[in-house]
């Protein structure tokens, strides 16, 4: 789905998806000064791996897309716009579950890195494992194999050759579902396994490949706005906002429990100032928008804690959480009032392996209440990735799906370029 502005500040929304990509047709030459990377979120859903409840009872074709329009009217999403997500028989009973996107997805990244475009790192946007994060066995299942089928296995051989090839990672809030322990035990995993990346929670890095041009900021936001008061977002039946008390609670394990967790923010900002590289990417599961309609509040809790500082210091801040891929920007004039910023860019890529729908009728309230919100790109109910691009001045976007099929092709769908925003490292 593309959207536009329209007249007004109201939304004109294309059921046709994007403008043509002519396929097949190499991109123009990058100039010789150029860093490239792939970003991926939400990519831990298998069906080797699914909640015990998507189990319990061996659903037909015909009652999985029931259940699936009763949330989709539950969620307050137009009836006339449903659409099931694709599905697939369990082999263990036959019955149908909502289709894994994680091979697919993983194998159209690699086609795209071998035959499009460079790939020199990667970064990993959160929810890297369904349901409920590691386990430490809890659930009967070895989070050694589990870490083999989720990371291993679809992603150990990225790089294409290239030794100095990382993904570097940070957690979403299904990582944190069991405990603290059994989230820490992932980030180990992930600090002491090639390709993966991470140095804690939050941290700082330097890319080799990128040879200083490019600093990577990891954040946790989900210990973050476990740290916040967040309420529990709630929608009308036409998809505007109920104003109400009720609060999200998060696991009482993912609390900020250090000086560095409660200072998160803050460490950030402080890293943020001190650079000297020329591109400055913050990476974090939740994003400042909703277009799903279902995370509003934990976005405008995000947004107060967190977007003044990317606003004054980052060039760019790419999430995942809501299962879509989109392109955005915030004028950032309402994070800080009067300082004249230019906008920045938001990248939504959270659709590794699962699916969501959009809320149009919530995406059209949030568009006519929030000017500093501008969409230029948005596509529910589909699997892909992001590919960005950063030359000395500007960043390219490329979002890039692939068919419900599982064949694993990519396809580009839209793409976007970006001025570089930060002049302090000139």
């Amino acid at each position: 789905m593309r959207i536009r502005h329209a007249t007004g500040g109201l939304l004109a929304l294309l059921l046709a998806g994007c403008a043509p990509v002519e396929r097949g047709v190499s991109p123009p030459s990058a100039p010789s000064r150029s860093v490239s990377f792939l970003a991926f979120g939400d990519s831990g859903y298998s069906l080797d791996y699914l909640d015990p409840e998507d189990l319990t009872l061996a659903l037909t074709r015909e009652q999985f897309i029931a259940k699936a329009r009763a949330s989709w009217i539950k969620d307050k999403r137009p009836i006339a716009e449903f659409t099931p997500p694709p599905m697939i028989a369990h082999p263990s009973n036959g019955g149908f579950v909502a289709a894994s996107g994680l091979m697919p997805v993983a194998k159209a990244m690699t086609d795209y890195c071998r035959s499009v475009a460079r790939c020199q790192f990667g970064v990993m946007l959160g929810d890297n494992i369904y349901p409920d994060g590691a386990t430490l066995g809890a659930d009967g299942r070895d989070d050694a194999k589990r870490f083999q089928d989720l990371f291993a296995t679809p992603y150990g051989a990225f790089g294409w050759g290239d030794r100095d090839f990382r993904i570097y990672a940070t957690l979403g809030n299904h990582d944190w579902h069991t405990s603290r322990a059994a989230a820490l035990s992932e980030v180990r995993y992930l600090s002491t396994t090639r390709p993966f990346y991470m140095d804690g929670l939050a941290y700082a890095v330097q890319p080799p490949s990128a040879k200083g041009m490019v600093e990577v900021f990891a954040i946790d936001t989900h210990v973050l706005l476990a740290g916040e008061k967040v309420l529990d977002g709630k929608l009308a039946d036409d998809g505007s906002e109920i104003p109400t008390t009720k609060l999200d609670t998060s696991e009482p394990w993912a609390t900020p429990a250090t000086d560095a967790e409660r200072a998160m923010v803050a460490n950030l900002e402080r890293r943020l100032k001190a650079s000297k590289a020329r591109w400055k990417i913050v990476i974090g599961h939740h994003p400042f928008w909703s277009s799903s309609g279902g995370k509003f509040e934990q976005a405008r809790t995000l947004r107060a804690v967190l977007l003044p500082t990317l606003c004054r210091y980052a060039d760019l801040y790419l999430a995942g959480h809501e299962h879509t891929l989109e392109v955005a920007t915030d004028s950032c004039a309402t994070a800080v009032p009067g300082a004249g910023l230019s906008p920045l860019p938001n990248i939504v890529s959270g659709s590794a392996a699962k699916q969501r729908p959009l809320n149009r009728a919530f995406m059209a309230h949030q568009q006519r209440n929030y000017p500093q919100y501008r969409p230029l790109y948005v596509r529910g109910m589909i699997w892909g990735f992001a590919h960005l691009t950063l030359t000395d001045n500007a960043a390219t976007v490329t979002m890039i799906s692939t068919p419900d099929s599982g064949s694993g092709q990519p396809k580009v769908e839209f793409t976007q370029s970006f001025a570089r925003r930060n002049k302090a490292s000139d």
